[in-house]
């Protein structure tokens, strides 16, 4: 583990010595949702602490790690340092103050984190309540064939994994009353009763990211996709979301996630202009790519690199990097 470590590092370095200014001059934005305490069966590419925690080391020892805020000032000026980095978490999730804020402490790293308020203080997000009622069920299969989702079977970890999978891509477009039917409809099939609702923070632990020296960005309040919502709507949603993290940690909130984040798909030029008017900073899309300067501020692009061995990860890292560095010669 320590070989492989070492081994990311200096490919990392040596990444940048090869490829020089290029490469060194764009930002990368980093994306995450959760950090487990323990792998998850269920998803088992998504990192768990330790992951995040060997994840973490050895971006503190490649890269200088800045806030969204900070990195899109030094975009709009020029003033970008050499392998800048920002790293970001959406949603709210409890176990980003639990688990990944120790983490990023022990390294020295700050973070910009997107926060969905209306899902604050015992909230779940739609796409939890499908994952929980999947998880947990104990049947062996559910026909949702009524409703036009399908007939699942459930025998394994995998094919659970495909359910919520394919649950998630139908119903994410829907708008909220259909996801609310849609789920009601998922909670009857599975005859699960109970869902948790610790899975996301409380306003205090939003503060505490806060005293800590996080960043806290908007992530509108029920995460909706925004072309699906009308113009008064959609704004509602980013300015609301925005004054109540105001309210919890009681400072200025000028950075925002659009939610899902596919350009032209979740997101269109008139939300763009939205963002700006709204007088946000700068915006985050889950484009694949990395910025430069002379970029648009409000769709930056994001990318994480996921692989299960660092060498693997680093690499796809700087090949995004390189590639986001040719595009623009």
């Amino acid at each position: 583990m320590i070989w492989t470590d070492s081994f990311a590092t200096a490919l990392s370095r040596g990444a940048f010595s090869l490829f020089g200014k290029s490469i060194s001059q764009c930002l990368s934005i980093l994306i995450f949702h959760r950090v487990r305490a323990r792998a998850d069966a269920l998803f088992p590419h998504e990192p768990d602490a330790q992951t995040f925690d060997r994840l973490m080391r050895l971006v503190a020892r490649s890269f200088r790690v800045l806030t969204l805020s900070r990195a899109a000032d030094l975009l709009a000026t020029g003033g970008l340092p050499p392998r800048a980095l920002v790293i970001t978490f959406d949603d709210g999730y409890a176990d980003n103050a639990d688990v990944a804020l120790p983490i990023l402490q022990r390294h020295g790293l700050f973070a910009t984190f997107f926060v969905s308020t209306g899902f604050l203080d015992g909230g779940r997000m739609w796409n939890d309540s499908i994952i929980e009622c999947v998880r947990t069920t104990s049947h062996q299969e559910i026909d949702l064939t009524e409703c036009g989702f399908g007939h699942h079977t459930l025998a394994n970890a995998a094919q659970r994994r495909a359910c919520v999978e394919a649950l998630l891509s139908q119903i994410k477009y829907l708008d909220l009353p259909g996801r609310e039917g849609a789920l009601r409809q998922l909670q009857r099939a599975t005859a699960v009763q109970a869902l948790p609702t610790n899975l996301m923070m409380s306003s205090e632990e939003v503060r505490l990211l806060h005293r800590a020296g996080m960043e806290i960005g908007a992530h509108t309040v029920n995460h909706p996709i925004l072309t699906a919502l009308n113009a008064a709507d959609a704004e509602r949603e980013l300015a609301d979301g925005r004054a109540h993290l105001q309210d919890i940690i009681d400072a200025p909130v000028s950075v925002v996630a659009y939610p899902n984040g596919k350009p032209k798909r979740d997101f269109d030029r008139s939300h763009v202009a939205m963002v700006e008017r709204l007088g946000f900073l700068a915006a985050v899309t889950t484009a694949p790519g990395a910025a430069r300067t002379g970029d648009d501020l409000f769709q930056l692009p994001r990318f994480t690199p996921w692989a299960r061995s660092l060498p693997a990860w680093s690499t796809r890292l700087l090949l995004n990097r390189r590639q986001a560095a040719f595009d623009r010669v």
